[in-house]
């Protein structure tokens, strides 16, 4: 594994522990990596109607 591959798998770790509920997209040109992108998305609960 060179240096860049460490790098990549320790952000892809810290963005996998840190998101909840999302999605993380991997962008490869020519066979590497050139950007990580992470969307969170967060989740409300619907007020319950007490009535």
């Amino acid at each position: 594994m060179n240096k860049n591959e460490a790098i990549y798998i320790e952000e892809l770790k810290k963005l996998i522990e840190k998101i909840e509920y999302g999605s993380i997209t991997i962008t490869i040109h020519n066979n590497e990596i050139t950007q990580i992108d992470a969307t969170e998305k967060k989740r409300f609960d619907k007020p319950k109607n007490n009535n």
